[in-house]
C-alpha cells in the first residue's frame, strides 16, 4: 500500500463515520438537475507527506499525472483565467463565453506588487525569495482577495501555498517544504488531483531553486463527501492497493517557465480501475 493510499483510505473512513451531514441545510453546490448537493464533512483535516520517500499518487485509483500538471502550470506558469489556455475540461462550467473564469487563480498569480526589491508577481517573488531569502518566514501566495472576489466565476479553493526551508542534519542540499491551504476539498473528485499537483510544484521549484523535496502539508478547512460520491468512495475505498510509483522530473529544466506537462512522469505505476464518470456538483 502507498502511503498516499493508507492517508486517503483513513480519511475517507474518519468523514464516513464521525462527519456531520449538510442535509436539509442551505447549500450553494447543486446537481446538474438542479438537486441540492450535499455532504458529510470534517472540518480541520491535515495530512503530511513526505516527498523525499516516495510521491503521493494512489493506486487504488489512478491519478492523471499529466492532466493535474498542466493545470497546475496554466495557474502558476502561464498566469492564465483562460480556459483556451490549457487542455482540460473541468473548469468550463465556470468559464464565460469568452473562456474567462474571472479575476481568479492564475490572474491573481499575474498581478504584480511593490516590494524593496522591486515589481514582482506572487510566483517570481516565491522564486526569488527561495534563491535569496530562503529562511525567511514569509515565503507564501494568497489567492483568495477579498476586493476581487465579487469578480470571481468561483472562490479559490486552493487558495495559499506557504513554503519554509529547513537546512538537512548531513549537511546536504537545503529542504523546500510546503503547505497548501484549502477552504474545500471535494475528497472524491479533487483531493488526489490537487496532492500530486502541489507535490509536483514543490518538485519543480526545488529542482530550480537547487534544493531537495521535503514534506508537503495538505491543510483542508472543509473536507467532504458529496452524497451522490458516498457509494464511489465505499467502492474505492475497499480495491486492493499497490505500491507507490516512482516520480521523475525532467532534471535538465533549471528555469521554472521552461516545464511542461511533458517534463513529468510515474513510472512504475500500478493502480485499479477507472470509476466511471463522476458527477460534480457546481
Amino acid at each position: 500500500m502507498s502511503y498516499a493510499d493508507q492517508v486517503f483510505i483513513a480519511m475517507c473512513k474518519d468523514i464516513l463515520r464521525n462527519g456531520t451531514s449538510t442535509e436539509g441545510e442551505k447549500v450553494r453546490p447543486h446537481w446538474e438537475d438542479g438537486t441540492p448537493a450535499y455532504t458529510i464533512k470534517r472540518f480541520g483535516v491535515v495530512n503530511r507527506y513526505d516527498l523525499s520517500k516516495e510521491f503521493p499518487a494512489l493506486t487504488i485509483r489512478k491519478t492523471p499525472i499529466k492532466s493535474c500538471t498542466d493545470e497546475l502550470l496554466w495557474i502558476w506558469q502561464k498566469k492564465s483565467n483562460n480556459v483556451n489556455d490549457f487542455d482540460g475540461h473541468i473548469w468550463d462550467a465556470w468559464a464565460d463565453e469568452d473562456g474567462s473564469i474571472g479575476k481568479a487563480y492564475g490572474y491573481q498569480m499575474g498581478v504584480k506588487h511593490a516590494y524593496r526589491e522591486g515589481m514582482f508577481d506572487q510566483v517570481d517573488r516565491v522564486i526569488y525569495d527561495l534563491k535569496h531569502n530562503p529562511y525567511s518566514r514569509r515565503i507564501l501566495t494568497n489567492l483568495y482577495v477579498h476586493q476581487d472576489l465579487h469578480e470571481m466565476n468561483l472562490y479559490p479553493c486552493a487558495y495559499s501555498m506557504t513554503f519554509n526551508v529547513t537546512k538537512p542534519k548531513d549537511g546536504g542540499k537545503l529542504v523546500l517544504n510546503s503547505i497548501l491551504n484549502q477552504r474545500s476539498n471535494d475528497v472524491l473528485a479533487a483531493n488526489s488531483w490537487n496532492v500530486c499537483q502541489y507535490a509536483v510544484l514543490t518538485h519543480m521549484l526545488a529542482q530550480v531553486c537547487d534544493m531537495q523535496v521535503g514534506e508537503f502539508v495538505h491543510v483542508i478547512a472543509d473536507a467532504h463527501i458529496y452524497d451522490r460520491h458516498v457509494p464511489m468512495i465505499e467502492e474505492l475505498i475497499s480495491r486492493p492497493t499497490f505500491p507507490a510509483p516512482k516520480f521523475r522530473l525532467n532534471p535538465e529544466i533549471k528555469d521554472f517557465y521552461r516545464f511542461t506537462k511533458d517534463d513529468v512522469r510515474l513510472d512504475d505505476y500500478e493502480y485499479g480501475e477507472p470509476l466511471g464518470k463522476i458527477p460534480v456538483a457546481v
